[in-house]
Parts: structure tokens; C-alpha cells; sequence
């Protein structure tokens, strides 16, 4: 039997080859593991709990030990959203030299279009990529995710949210005293109290993600200079080191003993024409690596093979149409992402500036 290129299967080998995209807020706080985190349902089931700090209780030999029930979670099931951008292989694309390629190619129609479909796979990933940054930024900021589905009319969204809280507000929001400015006193007493928050609850606080006006705020503050200028107290340091995608680690902090990492995130994105920021550039966000993880639904489509639904688990699922009609080719390339916290409230949010 000859080999398919095109077959769904095949695609989804090339795909999975590809060099995946890396981003700092997915990859650093809402991590995959295949064997967990990918579903063959297309809803997903989110479960998270609070942390406890409790104590192993004293017992008298004779006793022998005392019963201590496994600490309670919360189980909620949702169907993440659906990712699926799409791009068309026309004859025309055939017949024009592609991006990198020699000035005198001498590939053909045929040989190009495997070429082009592969690097338009690569581009439909990166999309999608950064909508999951994009997830993660506001279920950092917000707690919650606001998913705008596009149905017939493009300028008409679905929207549908999810909240990781019960209340009425986000209970993981901490407001300071005043603004973060130059003769502000009071950063390291709102760092501190932002970390009670999570160590209160047994959860770790060792990061500080900030906007970029943030970042230049807690650099910029007198405070904050003359700690770090003190010789024989290490109050923490200035030790300025790019991490990927945009993000720097500019400083660590001494918060009462707790070391804080202080990085600023001042990546962008495009939303139509307008390009927009990922953390708020006011806000800064106390939290720790792997608090949250990133979940993937099913995808199930029908084949145009034989007309039948199949189903596919995995991050990124091709689906491949061709119009002989009208000589052309489709590739829409599906993801099913939801991100989520590993604990109630892992990250708290703070605006520093008015």
C-alpha cells in the first residue's frame, strides 16, 4: 500500500515532530503530563483542593495510632474550549517560490505542497500556542478564564466562563496599601502579606511575575535601593538574567526570610490590530512554578477518508480536506486546552499602580 502523507495518522506524527513553541507562563506554571492530563473524552474533569498545614497528632503507645481522614477535593467537569485555526493550500501557492527557499528552486508543485503544509502546521501551532499563554495569563490574573467562541458571524461571540472560586469576588486578589511608587515604604509589608496568603495555606511563594511597569516600579523604589544597598545583610540582589520569551529575571528579594524571585513578563500579543500585553503592566502576581497545570480534551472530527467520526487525544490534532472542485487543500490544525490551578487561590494578584 502506498504511503498517505495526508492520512489524519500521518499528519499527526509530523505534527508531533515538529519543535514545539515554548512560552514562559504555560510551560513554567501549568505544565503537561501525557500520562494524566491528556483525555479521550472531550470534557475533562478539573479537580483541585485547598492546602493544609496539619499537624500528625501525639498518641500513647498504648492507642496504637489515630485515624486521620484523606483531606477532601473538589471535582468539576468541564469541556475545554475549542482551538481550530485553519489555513487554505491554493493552486497559486503551489506555483510561487516559498518563504526561504533558493531563488532557482527546482522542486515541484507536488514536492512544495509537503513543505508548505509542514510549515503551515508549524505557524497554526504557534497560534495556538499563544492562546494558551494568553489562558494562562488570565487564570493568573482573573482566576478564571472568559472563552470568546466564534460561530457564523465573526463580529458575534459565544462567551462562556469558567471561575475556579465560589465566591463572589476572586479571594486571591490582595490590595496594597498605596501605590508603588518611589518614596512608597511599604513593598516588602505587601510582599510579606501576599505571602501569608499562600504559606497560610501550605502553598509556596517564591515568584513575583510582573508587568512591566511594575518591574520598573520595584527598581525604581527608594526603599527597595537602599535594602539592597546595605553590604552586610542580604536583603536579596540584583542579578538581572533572561529566561525565555520575554521574560527577565531582574532581582531577589528578602521577605522576611523568604526569598523571592522578582521577574518581569512584558511579552505581547495581537488581538485583531491592537497589541496588548499578557500580564498587566501594573500588576504583579506571587506565586510558585507548577501551581497550575494545562489540560487537554479529545478532539473528534469526521475524516474525509470515509466519512466517519473519529476521536484523537493528544495537544495539536490535523485535520486535512481537499476540494477537487476547486484544486484546493485545507488544513485545520485543533486543539482542546484548558488551564488550570493545582490548589484553590495559588496565585494572588495585586495592582501596584493606579
Amino acid at each position: 500500500m502506498a504511503f498517505n502523507f495526508y492520512d489524519t495518522h500521518n499528519l499527526l506524527m509530523a505534527v508531533r515532530e515538529l519543535t514545539p513553541p515554548t512560552t514562559f507562563l504555560r510551560d513554567r506554571y501549568f505544565p503537561t503530563n501525557d500520562a494524566t492530563d491528556l483525555f479521550s473524552t472531550t470534557d475533562v474533569l478539573v479537580e483541585y483542593k485547598d492546602g493544609s498545614k496539619r499537624l500528625a497528632p501525639f498518641v500513647a503507645p498504648r492507642k496504637g495510632g489515630v485515624t486521620i481522614l484523606r483531606s477532601g477535593y473538589e471535582v468539576q467537569r468541564f469541556e475545554p474550549p475549542f482551538v481550530a485555526p485553519r489555513r487554505m493550500l491554493t493552486m497559486d501557492d503551489l506555483k510561487k517560490r516559498g518563504f526561504g527557499e533558493a531563488l532557482m528552486s527546482n522542486l515541484t508543485p507536488e514536492q512544495r505542497q509537503r513543505i508548505i503544509l509542514l510549515n503551515d502546521a508549524q505557524e497554526l501551532s504557534e497560534l495556538i500556542t499563544r492562546r494558551e499563554e494568553a489562558m494562562a495569563a488570565e487564570v493568573m490574573q482573573t482566576n478564571g478564564c472568559v472563552m470568546k467562541h466564534i460561530a457564523d458571524d465573526k463580529d458575534i461571540t459565544d462567551d462562556k466562563e469558567i471561575r475556579f472560586y465560589s465566591e463572589g469576588s476572586n479571594p486571591a486578589t490582595y490590595t496594597p496599601s498605596g501605590n508603588w511608587e518611589s518614596a512608597y515604604t511599604g513593598i516588602i509589608a505587601d510582599l510579606a502579606t501576599m505571602a501569608t496568603m499562600l504559606s497560610k495555606r501550605g502553598l509556596a511563594a517564591t515568584e513575583l511575575v510582573c508587568g512591566a511597569d511594575a518591574a520598573d516600579a520595584i527598581l525604581g523604589n527608594a526603599e527597595i535601593q537602599k535594602l539592597l544597598d546595605i553590604r552586610n545583610y542580604d536583603a536579596g540582589r540584583v542579578d538581572p538574567s533572561t529566561l525565555p520569551n520575554g521574560a527577565s529575571h531582574i532581582a531577589t528579594l528578602n521577605v522576611k526570610g523568604r526569598l523571592i524571585d522578582v521577574i518581569c513578563y512584558d511579552e505581547e500579543y495581537t488581538d485583531g490590530s491592537e497589541s496588548k500585553p499578557y500580564i498587566d503592566t501594573k500588576n504583579v502576581i506571587l506565586t510558585a512554578p507548577g501551581a497550575g497545570r494545562t489540560l487537554y480534551g479529545a478532539v473528534t472530527q469526521v475524516e474525509q477518508s470515509d466519512g466517519e467520526f473519529h476521536t484523537y487525544t493528544g495537544r495539536r490534532v490535523p485535520k486535512y480536506l481537499s476540494n477537487a472542485e476547486g484544486n484546493t487543500r485545507t488544513l485545520t490544525l485543533t486543539s482542546c486546552p484548558l488551564l488550570i490551578p493545582n490548589n484553590k487561590n495559588p496565585f494572588i494578584v495585586a495592582k501596584v499602580l493606579a
